[in-house]
């Protein structure tokens, strides 16, 4: 199984991924600055530090598909709760709807990940 073309999907990834990395931090600067910079670090240093071999082309720490598919999910979750926190309802619905959509259009690169992890024995 080759990776899937995800030109869609990678632009509506990254886009949400901003979502996340905006709204998270904005969300939680009300309670604390540390909290709000914390976020930043794991949202924007995890997948920087941990990525699937084949997936992207530089890989600093290689993991299983499994992990790739979480820290997305991080992400998604990430800018829908924040984005509700800290924005209008008009920005908050664009970006849940905008997970939504990376939700579904995510799927055939999530289903390469896992067969990936498959065949190396990664999973059950």
């Amino acid at each position: 199984m080759e990776r899937p073309d995800d030109r869609i999907p990678s632009a509506l990834r990254f886009t949400t991924e901003l979502i996340a990395w905006v709204a998270t931090p904005w969300a939680l600067s009300s309670y604390s600055w540390l909290l709000a910079v914390l976020s930043v670090v794991v949202l924007i240093g995890l997948p920087t530090l941990f990525s699937t071999p084949e997936d992207k082309p530089q890989v600093i720490i290689p993991v299983p598909g499994v992990v790739t598919i979480l820290l997305v999910l991080l992400q998604l979750v990430a800018a829908v709760i924040s984005s509700w926190a800290a924005w209008p309802t008009w920005a908050a619905v664009i970006a849940t709807l905008l997970a939504a959509g990376t939700l579904v259009t995510e799927r055939p690169r999530w289903q390469w990940l896992l067969a990936k992890d498959r065949r190396r024995g990664l999973t059950s």
